[in-house]
């Protein structure tokens, strides 16, 4: 998944729970700030920020790894 599809789907999940940023920071122990940049895109959220996101949301985050030295 993009970070833009990525970022879509959290804001349309949070919005469509009708939980506002200042919210889901006090639930995810995030700051307001770090949110707020996540969801404009501006920044560059760790693995853990992600997943304490989408605890709170109900997402799951899996990761997929793609092997850039095949010849595929």
């Amino acid at each position: 998944m993009h970070q833009v599809e990525l970022i879509r789907t959290i804001k349309e999940r949070r919005e469509s729970l009708r939980v506002t940023q200042e919210t889901l920071s006090e639930l995810a122990e995030l700051s307001l700030r770090t949110v707020k940049q996540f969801e404009s895109g501006k920044g560059n959220p760790t693995l853990n920020t992600l997943q304490k996101i989408s605890d709170v949301l109900g997402l799951e985050v899996c990761l997929k790894l793609k092997d850039l030295t095949s010849n595929k």
